[in-house]
Protein backbone atom coordinates (compact mmCIF):
# COMPACT_ATOMS: atom_id res chain seq x y z
CA UNK A 1 0.00 0.00 0.00
CA UNK A 2 1.30 3.57 -0.43
CA UNK A 3 2.56 5.65 2.32
CA UNK A 4 0.12 7.79 3.28
CA UNK A 5 1.11 11.60 3.49
CA UNK A 6 -1.30 14.91 4.20
CA UNK A 7 -2.60 14.66 1.06
CA UNK A 8 -3.65 11.10 1.02
CA UNK A 9 -6.16 12.78 3.88
CA UNK A 10 -7.14 15.47 2.19
CA UNK A 11 -8.14 13.49 -0.31
CA UNK A 12 -9.88 11.25 1.50
CA UNK A 13 -12.05 14.23 2.97
CA UNK A 14 -12.67 15.29 -0.50
CA UNK A 15 -13.99 12.50 -1.33
CA UNK A 16 -16.16 11.71 1.98
CA UNK A 17 -14.08 8.66 2.84
CA UNK A 18 -13.60 8.40 6.90
CA UNK A 19 -9.72 8.64 7.82
CA UNK A 20 -9.12 6.05 10.56
CA UNK A 21 -6.39 6.82 13.55
CA UNK A 22 -5.00 5.29 16.98
CA UNK A 23 -2.40 6.42 19.51
CA UNK A 24 0.16 4.48 19.54
CA UNK A 25 3.61 4.17 21.28
CA UNK A 26 6.00 1.27 20.42
CA UNK A 27 6.98 -0.60 17.71
CA UNK A 28 5.06 -3.47 17.98
CA UNK A 29 1.52 -2.07 17.90
CA UNK A 30 2.53 0.42 15.45
CA UNK A 31 3.22 -2.72 13.24
CA UNK A 32 -0.08 -4.23 13.93
CA UNK A 33 -2.06 -0.66 13.57
CA UNK A 34 -0.21 -0.47 10.19
CA UNK A 35 -0.66 -3.49 8.85
CA UNK A 36 -4.45 -3.49 9.16
CA UNK A 37 -4.93 -0.31 7.34
CA UNK A 38 -4.94 2.24 10.29
CA UNK A 39 -4.11 5.58 8.26
CA UNK A 40 -2.65 7.54 10.98
CA UNK A 41 -1.46 7.13 14.00
CA UNK A 42 -0.65 9.63 16.67
CA UNK A 43 2.20 9.23 19.85
CA UNK A 44 0.21 11.49 22.26
CA UNK A 45 0.61 12.72 25.27
CA UNK A 46 -2.06 10.24 27.16
CA UNK A 47 1.49 8.20 27.11
CA UNK A 48 1.83 10.06 30.41
CA UNK A 49 -1.62 8.33 31.79
CA UNK A 50 -1.83 5.16 30.02
CA UNK A 51 1.83 4.30 30.37
CA UNK A 52 3.25 6.13 33.30
CA UNK A 53 -0.07 5.70 35.31
CA UNK A 54 -0.13 9.74 35.63
CA UNK A 55 -3.03 11.14 36.51
CA UNK A 56 -3.37 13.68 33.37
CA UNK A 57 -0.79 14.43 30.55
CA UNK A 58 0.79 17.52 32.03
CA UNK A 59 4.18 15.34 33.14
CA UNK A 60 5.41 14.62 29.68
CA UNK A 61 7.89 15.64 28.49
CA UNK A 62 9.56 16.71 25.08
CA UNK A 63 11.87 13.38 25.45
CA UNK A 64 9.42 11.44 26.39
CA UNK A 65 7.64 12.29 22.75
CA UNK A 66 10.95 11.89 20.79
CA UNK A 67 12.09 8.39 22.67
CA UNK A 68 8.22 7.19 21.56
CA UNK A 69 8.05 8.39 18.11
CA UNK A 70 11.04 6.73 17.37
CA UNK A 71 9.79 3.87 18.44
CA UNK A 72 6.71 3.83 16.06
CA UNK A 73 8.62 5.04 12.93
CA UNK A 74 10.26 1.96 13.48
CA UNK A 75 7.22 -0.15 12.97
CA UNK A 76 5.33 1.80 10.41
CA UNK A 77 5.79 1.66 6.58
CA UNK A 78 2.68 3.04 5.61
CA UNK A 79 0.72 5.11 7.73
CA UNK A 80 1.11 8.97 8.58
CA UNK A 81 2.80 9.68 11.97
CA UNK A 82 1.44 12.18 14.69
CA UNK A 83 3.93 13.40 17.24
CA UNK A 84 2.19 15.57 20.59
CA UNK A 85 4.09 18.60 21.86
CA UNK A 86 3.48 18.28 25.29
CA UNK A 87 2.52 20.84 28.24
CA UNK A 88 4.59 24.06 27.67
CA UNK A 89 6.66 22.98 24.88
CA UNK A 90 5.32 25.65 22.70
CA UNK A 91 4.56 28.47 25.21
CA UNK A 92 6.53 31.20 23.43
CA UNK A 93 7.31 30.31 19.63
CA UNK A 94 10.83 29.60 19.66
CA UNK A 95 10.39 27.06 22.17
CA UNK A 96 7.98 25.68 19.71
CA UNK A 97 10.32 26.30 17.02
CA UNK A 98 13.21 24.26 19.08
CA UNK A 99 10.63 21.38 20.38
CA UNK A 100 9.05 20.82 17.18
CA UNK A 101 12.55 19.95 15.73
CA UNK A 102 13.16 16.86 18.26
CA UNK A 103 9.69 15.73 17.38
CA UNK A 104 10.09 15.46 13.77
CA UNK A 105 13.78 14.62 13.68
CA UNK A 106 12.43 12.00 15.46
CA UNK A 107 10.43 10.82 12.93
CA UNK A 108 6.97 12.66 13.37
CA UNK A 109 5.24 13.73 9.80
CA UNK A 110 3.34 16.44 11.65
CA UNK A 111 3.40 17.87 14.96
CA UNK A 112 0.01 18.59 17.11
CA UNK A 113 -0.51 21.69 19.72
CA UNK A 114 -3.38 22.07 22.03
CA UNK A 115 -4.94 25.42 21.91
CA UNK A 116 -6.84 28.17 19.72
CA UNK A 117 -6.52 31.33 18.01
CA UNK A 118 -4.05 32.58 20.78
CA UNK A 119 -1.83 29.59 18.51
CA UNK A 120 -1.73 31.24 15.05
CA UNK A 121 1.10 33.29 15.17
CA UNK A 122 2.81 30.22 16.34
CA UNK A 123 1.63 27.79 14.29
CA UNK A 124 2.38 30.94 11.25
CA UNK A 125 5.98 30.37 12.68
CA UNK A 126 5.85 27.16 12.31
CA UNK A 127 4.67 26.36 9.46
CA UNK A 128 7.28 29.12 7.56
CA UNK A 129 9.78 26.87 9.15
CA UNK A 130 8.36 23.70 7.21
CA UNK A 131 6.86 22.25 10.24
CA UNK A 132 3.47 20.77 9.35
CA UNK A 133 0.87 20.97 11.68
CA UNK A 134 -2.40 19.66 13.43
CA UNK A 135 -4.50 21.82 15.97
CA UNK A 136 -6.51 20.08 18.84
CA UNK A 137 -9.37 22.20 20.13
CA UNK A 138 -12.55 21.23 22.24
CA UNK A 139 -11.72 19.34 24.99
CA UNK A 140 -7.78 20.28 25.53
CA UNK A 141 -6.41 17.65 28.30
CA UNK A 142 -3.49 19.60 28.89
CA UNK A 143 -5.93 22.18 29.94
CA UNK A 144 -7.74 19.82 32.48
CA UNK A 145 -6.92 22.09 35.62
CA UNK A 146 -8.73 25.36 33.90
CA UNK A 147 -11.14 23.42 32.40
CA UNK A 148 -11.86 22.13 35.91
CA UNK A 149 -11.95 18.95 34.95
CA UNK A 150 -12.80 16.76 31.76
CA UNK A 151 -15.80 18.33 31.17
CA UNK A 152 -17.63 18.27 27.06
CA UNK A 153 -16.92 21.46 25.54
CA UNK A 154 -19.18 23.66 23.41
CA UNK A 155 -22.60 23.05 24.63
CA UNK A 156 -23.48 26.71 25.33
CA UNK A 157 -24.46 28.48 21.87
CA UNK A 158 -20.99 31.06 22.54
CA UNK A 159 -18.65 28.74 23.69
CA UNK A 160 -19.80 26.14 20.62
CA UNK A 161 -19.05 29.55 18.74
CA UNK A 162 -16.07 30.30 19.98
CA UNK A 163 -15.00 26.63 18.57
CA UNK A 164 -16.26 27.33 15.54
CA UNK A 165 -14.24 30.80 15.03
CA UNK A 166 -11.25 29.18 16.80
CA UNK A 167 -11.44 26.35 13.70
CA UNK A 168 -11.83 28.98 11.08
CA UNK A 169 -8.93 30.66 12.34
CA UNK A 170 -6.51 28.33 12.72
CA UNK A 171 -6.87 26.69 9.22
CA UNK A 172 -5.80 30.14 8.23
CA UNK A 173 -3.22 30.05 10.19
CA UNK A 174 -1.59 27.34 8.14
CA UNK A 175 -3.06 23.93 10.24
CA UNK A 176 -3.20 21.37 8.15
CA UNK A 177 -5.45 18.69 10.36
CA UNK A 178 -7.54 19.18 13.44
CA UNK A 179 -8.49 17.02 16.46
CA UNK A 180 -12.06 17.59 17.56
CA UNK A 181 -12.26 16.10 21.23
CA UNK A 182 -15.60 16.12 23.20
CA UNK A 183 -17.81 18.49 21.74
CA UNK A 184 -22.11 17.42 20.95
CA UNK A 185 -22.44 15.74 17.59
CA UNK A 186 -24.03 18.25 16.03
CA UNK A 187 -20.77 20.84 16.56
CA UNK A 188 -18.62 18.20 15.37
CA UNK A 189 -20.51 17.69 12.10
CA UNK A 190 -20.93 21.88 11.58
CA UNK A 191 -16.81 22.35 12.14
CA UNK A 192 -16.00 19.64 9.98
CA UNK A 193 -18.47 21.20 7.20
CA UNK A 194 -17.11 24.44 7.84
CA UNK A 195 -13.14 23.51 6.81
CA UNK A 196 -11.68 22.29 4.07
CA UNK A 197 -9.04 20.28 5.98
CA UNK A 198 -9.85 16.99 8.08
CA UNK A 199 -11.22 17.27 10.89
CA UNK A 200 -10.83 13.88 13.32
CA UNK A 201 -12.80 13.35 16.21
CA UNK A 202 -12.78 11.84 19.67
CA UNK A 203 -16.10 12.08 21.46
CA UNK A 204 -17.21 14.47 18.78
CA UNK A 205 -19.65 12.14 16.89
CA UNK A 206 -19.64 10.40 13.32
CA UNK A 207 -20.33 13.39 11.60
CA UNK A 208 -16.38 14.51 11.30
CA UNK A 209 -14.25 13.42 8.57
CA UNK A 210 -12.65 10.54 10.96
CA UNK A 211 -11.77 8.74 14.35
CA UNK A 212 -9.36 8.49 16.92
CA UNK A 213 -9.29 6.67 19.98
CA UNK A 214 -6.08 6.18 22.24
CA UNK A 215 -5.25 2.41 22.56
CA UNK A 216 -5.37 1.62 25.40
CA UNK A 217 -9.30 2.58 25.48
CA UNK A 218 -9.93 0.76 22.19
CA UNK A 219 -8.52 -2.41 23.72
CA UNK A 220 -10.48 -1.68 27.29
CA UNK A 221 -7.00 -2.04 28.87
CA UNK A 222 -6.96 1.16 30.10
CA UNK A 223 -5.70 1.54 33.77
CA UNK A 224 -8.35 4.45 34.90
CA UNK A 225 -11.56 3.91 33.24
CA UNK A 226 -13.38 3.99 29.86
CA UNK A 227 -14.52 6.83 28.20
CA UNK A 228 -17.79 7.16 27.16
CA UNK A 229 -16.99 8.28 23.41
CA UNK A 230 -14.75 4.57 23.28
CA UNK A 231 -15.56 1.16 22.60
CA UNK A 232 -14.08 -1.79 23.78
CA UNK A 233 -13.00 -3.72 20.61
CA UNK A 234 -11.21 -6.52 22.08
CA UNK A 235 -13.64 -7.97 24.26
CA UNK A 236 -16.33 -7.63 20.82
CA UNK A 237 -13.69 -9.59 18.81
CA UNK A 238 -11.35 -11.32 21.12
CA UNK A 239 -8.57 -11.00 18.98
CA UNK A 240 -6.02 -8.13 18.75
CA UNK A 241 -6.11 -8.00 14.90
CA UNK A 242 -9.73 -8.37 14.62
CA UNK A 243 -10.09 -5.51 16.91
CA UNK A 244 -8.42 -3.29 15.23
CA UNK A 245 -9.89 -4.40 11.72
CA UNK A 246 -12.99 -3.98 13.24
CA UNK A 247 -12.71 -0.51 14.77
CA UNK A 248 -11.26 0.67 11.02
CA UNK A 249 -14.90 -0.97 9.36
CA UNK A 250 -17.24 0.51 11.93
CA UNK A 251 -15.41 3.91 11.18
CA UNK A 252 -15.48 3.98 7.71
CA UNK A 253 -19.11 2.90 7.88
CA UNK A 254 -20.36 5.60 9.91
CA UNK A 255 -21.17 2.56 12.57
CA UNK A 256 -18.78 3.71 15.15
CA UNK A 257 -19.00 6.29 17.10
CA UNK A 258 -22.72 5.58 17.35
CA UNK A 259 -25.22 7.34 19.46
CA UNK A 260 -24.10 5.94 22.65
CA UNK A 261 -20.81 6.90 22.33
CA UNK A 262 -21.21 10.68 21.41
CA UNK A 263 -22.92 13.61 23.12
CA UNK A 264 -25.82 15.99 22.49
Amino acid sequence: MKKITISTLLAKKQRGEKITSLTAYDASFAKVFDEAGVDAMLVGDSLGMVLQGQDDTLNVTVEDIAYHTRAVRKGTERAFVLADMPFMSYATPENAYQNAAVLMAAGASMVKLEGGQWLCSTIEGLVERSVPVCAHIGLTPQSVHVLGGFKIQGREANKAQQLVNDAKALEQAGVQLLVLECVPSSLGRQIAGQLSIPVIGIGAGNGTDGQILVMHDMLGVSANYMPKFSKNYLAETGNLHRAVEQYIKQVKSGEFPGPEHSFE
